[in-house]
């Protein structure tokens, strides 16, 4: 069955169409969580918490994107509040000192492996941790990823290209300490 006629069955509280939706999207959107929690069972919570949302959300759908693509978002949303809940720390950032420079070479050394990088994302200071998961790993756009965030476009745009710097950085530390 389509994914919108799950949706317009959910709108009018159907259990068993919620059920079906849950289902269809319950390990994808784990894996979304997993990538930002860590932790099984902080992401399982993070998850249903997401579906419920979602759920009591439903008639915002307006099919303008997928529905994965909209549940997607409401669980990097709710692992970033997970995660922030765990950590209250935020730092302002003053948007007018900061001069954006555009950047798209991501690439690396041919040696750096998939898991190497995801390590190092690990390793990344959490404001541009985040901002460089949902651009690399989730594919979303400055747009989304300023929205999702609560950040303007230009503080996406610096934080990812920050963020890259430090990624480049500690992944070249890893080769010099490889090649002693």
């Amino acid at each position: 069955m389509f994914s919108i006629e799950l949706v317009s069955r959910c709108k009018k509280n159907d259990r068993l169409a919620q059920l079906e939706l849950y289902e269809k999207y319950c390990d994808g959107m784990f894996k979304v969580a997993m990538g930002f929690v860590k932790d099984p069972d902080d992401a399982e919570d993070v998850v249903q918490e997401a579906f419920i949302k979602a759920f009591k959300k439903i008639d915002q759908f307006n099919a303008e994107v997928t529905f994965g693509a909209w549940l997607k978002r409401i669980v990097v949303h709710q692992s970033i509040d997970f995660l922030k809940s765990k950590k209250r720390e935020i730092l302002p950032l003053n948007e007018n000192l900061i001069v954006v420079k555009e950047d798209d070479d991501w690439s690396v050394d041919n040696s750096v492996t998939v898991n190497e990088v995801k390590l190092a994302m690990e390793r990344l200071s959490e404001k541009y941790r985040y901002v460089v998961m949902m651009y690399l790993i989730e594919g979303l756009d400055h747009s989304e990823i300023s929205q999702v965030l609560g950040i303007t476009e230009t503080n996406c745009r610096s934080r990812l290209f920050r963020g890259k710097a430090q990624l480049k950085d500690i992944l070249n530390q890893k080769a010099y300490v490889t090649r002693s």
